[in-house]
């Protein structure tokens, strides 16, 4: 009887170490083969650890009577988890194949740089990586300095932000180191008028600074001589010298007007006669303009009309060059004022305007009095009256203030000694 019990019990204990198959219905095995480009990746089925991959794949068994699996998800740490779901269950003794790709988790970024001019140096951080266009690889996320260096223009610096798996794309746009040299002008005879790239400058003699490297065309301009044009190649450093000897030039009937307008495209007028457009790049050229004082005016839609005096040598170009001012015409004019000996002092309404020869603009239009006065001579005084648009000419003839006998304090003590004279004569003559 004692063996007897002592048998049922170790058939009990026996039976209770093997696993329970009452789930596994019918017992037949099929397999999930799991195919992983990555070895040690960890394969679920329903969130169930079946292994891990080894030598480029992991046999998963599953009983083809049995619940069927419905999800497969591979992982493995640096890389993004694989999911999908699960193929129909393999039936039994076959192999169902099931492929799985572990992309890895980026952990670095990328910077594009480009530049104009292309080929400049990049800097990251400070350290030199190339020229452009270029691609810095595998730099790790967070915020940079860049720097970019080529010859002739100035450096340039940009702040970029570096995030994994993403390239960052940066340009660089250089600006020319400006260069400087210098022009000087000397001509004989000296004092005429000096333009550079059509640009008054002053007389000559003259020295020209800040003139920037590159080539520059120099006008000289004086009543009764020819223009004497040139052009001067500046370099970054160096003074260049320009001695113009001008050519005297017949008695002349006529001369020239350029004018420049900006913007352009602005009607051009001389004495209120239509000549033309300026144009878009150049000047634009008034020929056979008689001799002497004449109005220009520019006007352009939109824009405030611009006027001028402009005197006219023979044989001579003038030049005009009119900066218009938005909005619309206003209701004034200019007021011309020339002198005979010149440098006398201009007065319009007893407000004083500046120095002979004179062009006053912005007068509102109507009647002003004009004085004209320098020392030595008499005030010249007249009123003249100003039309919108349009410009009052004021010329001065100046006449001397006459000279006075001086007055000394000496004029008593000569009347007493020509009395003393004359009675010393009288005493004489009686003595005789």
């Amino acid at each position: 009887m004692l063996r007897t019990l002592i048998i049922g019990m170790t058939l009990l204990v026996l039976c209770a170490g093997i696993p329970a198959v009452s789930a596994q219905i019918g017992g037949d095995e099929g397999w999930y083969r799991i195919h992983c480009n990555i070895d040690g990746a960890d394969v679920y089925f329903d969130g169930q650890y079946k292994g891990t991959t080894y030598g480029g794949s992991l046999d998963v068994p599953v009983y083809s009577t049995g619940s069927p699996y419905s999800t497969v998800r591979v992982e493995k740490s640096g890389y993004r988890t694989y999911s999908a779901s699960l193929p129909s269950t393999p039936a039994a003794g076959q192999t169902v194949d099931v492929y799985a790709t572990l992309q890895p988790v980026e952990t670095s970024g990328s910077i594009y740089v480009t530049s104009s001019p292309s080929g400049s140096a990049i800097y990251l951080n400070g350290n030199y990586r190339g020229v452009t266009p270029l691609t810095i690889k595998d730099v790790s996320p967070g915020t940079y300095s860049l720097e970019a260096d080529y010859s002739g223009y100035q450096s340039d610096e940009a702040t970029v932000t570096v995030k994994a798996g993403q390239q960052s794309n940066i340009k660089f746009t250089l600006t020319p180191i400006e260069q400087y040299g210098s022009i000087k002008v000397t001509s004989v005879p000296s004092g005429a008028y000096v333009y550079m790239d059509g640009v008054y400058k002053g007389q000559t003699p003259l020295t020209l600074t800040s003139v920037s490297a590159k080539n520059h065309i120099i006008e000289l301009d004086l009543t009764g001589y020819y223009d004497w044009k040139t052009t001067v190649a500046v370099t970054s450093g160096v003074t260049r010298y320009v001695n113009a000897q001008l050519a005297v030039i017949p008695s002349e009937t006529t001369g020239a007007i350029d004018v420049v307008s900006y913007p352009a495209g602005a009607d051009i007028f001389l004495d209120d006669k239509y000549q033309g457009k300026t144009p878009s790049a150049g000047v634009f050229t008034i020929s056979n303009v008689l001799v002497g004082s004449h109005t220009v005016r520019v006007a352009l839609s939109g824009y405030q009309d611009y006027t001028t005096g402009v005197d006219v040598s023979g044989a001579t170009t003038s030049h005009v060059t009119a900066t218009l001012q938005p909005g619309q015409p206003t209701s004034t004019g200019s007021i011309a004022v020339t002198s005979s000996p010149s440098g006398a002092e201009v007065y319009i309404d007893n407000a004083y305007r500046g120095i002979t020869p004179l062009t006053v603009d912005g007068i509102a239009a109507g009647t002003h009095a004009v004085r004209v006065a320098l020392a030595g001579y008499s005030d010249w005084s007249t009123s003249v009256q100003v039309g919108a648009g349009s410009t009052a000419s004021a010329s001065a003839s100046l006449s001397p203030v006459p000279t006075q006998a001086p007055h000394t304090g000496m004029a008593p003590f000569a009347v007493v000694g020509a009395l003393g004279i004359l009675g010393l004569l009288v005493a004489l003559h009686r003595r005789d």
